[in-house]
């Protein structure tokens, strides 16, 4: 191949990388830090993240010939933002990511449970997921009130360049709160040891509060809003590999990641069309070379961890603010298909309400909740509407 064949690609794949970190590293380490991380378990966490979604899509990409895009899972970090501490700590935590990624394993290697995961309605998988969101999405209106001018900048920022294109005003609003950051004078003095790589292992603790809190809806979120939405990406244009290879695959990198406070590596939904389309290259032939170069790009990233980190804790309500702007655009998509069901939508508007109150019952979180709630409210409709015809006169 020459380098006119190649540069593009790896162009793609330089995108690719910049824009799914970027746009979403505030919303893991808020995640991380809500149940029970330390600022360096954090950086842990985000550090082996990157490195096991970054080996995890260069091992499948070269494997397969194809264009597989793998990304840490964005909207489970905003369920552990909205479930916070759990009895047990961030060890607890670190357990039920353990279980996530046996969880992962055993979907994609076990079909008929994908398939019961799968039938879990769409409706109400997307209401959880918007009632998980709407706390985060809120975050850029409080930091307009606590720190007028910085939030003012970064919302300018992202409103702007969202009007030129869309997918790149997260990384911007990102660049412009680190300048803003940078500029208070809150990271002065970072020394190398801050900087550099610091892998802290968690040992794991298991509780039932947990397991059924964060592991059970963080298992379902990547199931349902990351992976199955990644391989319609990839079959839209024309790829099809074996999903349970995939999933699997990631399952048993999450596994690796989480004894350092990763919680799931999962297929990109979000940035796997950069990869995929034609704009990677017009030889579909060529694209993996695009997903190689991003998870080549996500291993840099993550040996600068530390680095986010530390910028992250000089202004944590900026860092918010950013991962609220990030998080609108899968917050409006979520709601708008939760409720697009009409005969499903009081159901979805409950499976939301619950989830998005933060009610916590036998210390399970409320993404738990609001999927049993609208469950049984589902259940309910269904069979009022089986026995109405049989009812009429």
């Amino acid at each position: 191949m020459t380098s006119r064949t190649i540069g593009q690609p790896i162009a793609a794949g330089l995108v690719t990388a910049f824009v799914g970190f970027a746009s979403s590293f505030a919303v893991v380490l808020k995640g991380l830090s809500a149940v029970g991380a330390t600022d360096s378990q954090a950086a842990s966490g985000l550090m082996a993240l990157s490195i096991a979604m970054g080996i995890a899509g260069i091992v499948l990409s070269v494997g397969l010939r194809m264009p597989v895009s793998v990304a840490w899972s964005t909207p489970g970090a905003a369920l552990l933002a909205a479930t916070g501490a759990t009895p047990g700590g961030f060890p607890a935590a670190v357990g039920a990511f353990l279980v996530v990624g046996a969880l992962l394993v055993v979907a994609g290697l076990f079909r008929p449970f994908a398939r019961l995961v799968a039938a879990i309605p769409g409706s109400l998988a997307n209401a959880m997921l918007a009632g998980v969101l709407f706390g985060l999405c809120l975050k850029p209106i409080g930091a307009l009130i606590a720190a007028p001018v910085g939030a003012s900048l970064i919302v300018l920022a992202w409103l702007v360049v969202s009007r030129w294109k869309r997918i790149y005003a997260t990384p911007v609003a990102a660049l412009v709160a680190a300048l803003v950051i940078a500029g208070s004078g809150r990271v002065a003095g970072l020394d190398l040891m801050v900087v550099s790589p610091r892998p802290e292992l968690v040992w794991p603790t298991f509780s039932l509060g947990a397991l059924v809190g964060i592991a059970a809806p963080l298992f379902i979120v990547t199931m349902a809003s990351q992976n199955i939405p990644g391989l319609a990406v990839m079959g839209a244009y024309g790829y099809r590999p074996d999903p349970g290879r995939l999933v699997w695959t990631t399952g048993a990198f999450s596994l690796a990641s989480a004894p350092f406070g990763g919680h799931a590596v999962n297929l990109s939904s979000i940035v796997a069309a950069l990869c995929a389309s034609p704009d990677a290259s017009p030889d579909p032939a060529k694209r993996w070379i695009a997903a190689v170069t991003a998870g080549a790009t996500y291993i840099v990233f993550g040996l600068l961890a530390g680095l986010v980190t530390a910028f992250a804790a000089g202004a944590p309500i900026l860092v918010e603010a950013v991962a609220g702007l990030a998080l609108l655009g899968p917050f409006g998509s979520a709601l708008h298909n939760a409720l697009a069901d009409s005969q499903e939508r009081e159901a979805a508007l409950v499976t939301f309400l619950v989830t998005s109150s933060g009610v916590t019952i036998f210390n399970v979180g409320g993404a738990f909740w609001g999927l049993v709630a609208g469950g049984a409210v589902l259940v309910l409709t269904r069979a009022g509407a089986s026995l109405s015809p049989r009812q009429a006169p």
